[in-house]
């Protein structure tokens, strides 16, 4: 009796594990048709071999579900590399073979040499959102479609918080690498839901916040708007005071304004090395020159009238967090800056360490964010 049980068990089973069979394959079929983060249908003929990435902060994005990007790469964007040369340094260090891999641009991101992109023999090009939305864009798409190229975009910047985990889901489908894309973006909504969460149970407002990108003393000041990091801001049910004054990317705001707001709270971004401005934070930067310079960045007669630096709730943030679906470590810089009292145990730091641990093909050091400390 027992033995037919064991069979009948089985038996039934098995019938339920045909339909998740079915559809694991079905997940692998080729062709394979697609919706990119641009809402466009995108038929990918075959498996990728040879991918173009229109920016190079893209292969962050593939790092995170494939132990090798690199052996994908036919041609990339040097943007990467010229920003950010700290991080490019870490990913050749592990892979070598990047330093050979054909440049398709200038280094500036968005302008593709279509003569290079003859020279290669791609399967596949992947392009970043703000690519994609210029006309240059545009003709590189048409461009690479014309000869045969299928084109995906993604979306890690403009609308991150609702399109990065179905941007890491659709590379997970194309480089057939789905079980870890799915995992990450697991990891990514439940850690964006406890934000929204808990902000959701708590009304009241946070503080009113002034973020600015690569400040300098010679200038003031270029202020996130709603759009890219600066929704971040208002994820945290705190206010923003480039809201409705600035296009969604944002723009100038000249320094009466600033004092007239009196924020309580300023975040500046920047890159390493003060290339595009005094402020250095994010890859290969140590702790003490990311505080130094941001305690530079804010000695600034209209910066030290504010509220946010008489009371030094004064922050640095990577820029290129706006780039890369890391974004969800700046989710909870934010978080634990501008609500500490409802987010007392959010630590970015553990968030970024456990991606380095589960899903990081090169991990990532240094200073990505900064506070100066009481009194500085």
């Amino acid at each position: 009796m027992l033995h037919r049980l064991t069979v009948v068990l089985r038996a039934f089973v098995l019938l339920l594990l045909v339909p998740f069979a079915g559809a694991a394959k079905a997940e692998t079929e080729w062709p394979m048709t697609i919706t990119d983060s641009a809402g466009r249908q995108v038929t990918v003929p075959a498996p990728p071999k040879a991918v173009l990435l229109g920016s190079g902060f893209n292969l962050v994005a593939l790092s995170l579900v494939h132990p090798d990007p690199v052996s994908l790469l036919a041609g990339w964007s040097g943007d990467m590399k010229d920003d950010n040369p700290e991080l490019y340094e870490a990913f050749v260090r592990k892979f070598p073979s990047l330093a050979e891999v054909p440049r398709i641009d200038d280094g500036s991101g968005p302008g593709l040499s279509f003569e290079t992109l003859l020279t290669l023999k791609a399967d596949l090009a992947v392009l970043a959102n703000w690519q994609a939305d210029t006309e240059a864009g545009q003709r590189a798409i048409d461009f690479l479609s014309s000869v045969g190229v299928p084109v995906v975009v993604v979306d890690f910047n403009d609308d991150a918080l609702k399109k990065t985990p179905g941007a890491m889901r659709l590379l997970g489908r194309i480089f057939e690498r789905q079980e870890k894309a799915e995992e990450f973006a697991g990891f990514y909504e439940e850690r964006l839901a406890r934000i929204r969460d808990r902000v959701a149970k708590h009304a009241r407002p946070g503080p009113t916040v002034l973020m600015e990108a690569f400040p300098g003393a010679d200038r003031c000041c270029w202020a996130y708007g709603v759009g890219g990091l600066g929704e971040f801001i208002e994820l945290t049910g705190s206010r923003n005071i480039a809201a409705g004054r600035l296009p969604r990317p944002g723009g100038m705001v000249n320094a009466e304004a600033i004092m007239a707001e009196n924020p309580e709270v300023y975040i500046a971004t920047s890159s390493p090395g003060g290339k595009y401005s005094g402020l250095s934070v994010g890859p290969g930067v140590g702790a003490d020159e990311a505080e130094r310079t941001l305690a530079a960045a804010v000695d600034t007669p209209v910066m030290a009238s504010t509220a946010a630096v008489r009371s030094g709730r004064v922050h640095g943030l990577w820029n290129f967090f706006n780039a890369i679906p890391l974004n969800i470590v700046a989710a909870e810089a934010f978080a634990a800056w501008l609500r500490p009292d409802i987010f007392p145990d959010v630590d970015p730091a553990e968030t970024l360490a456990e991606i380095n641990r589960r899903f990081a093909a090169v991990p990532f050091d240094g200073s990505y964010w900064i506070s100066l400390q009481p009194g500085q």
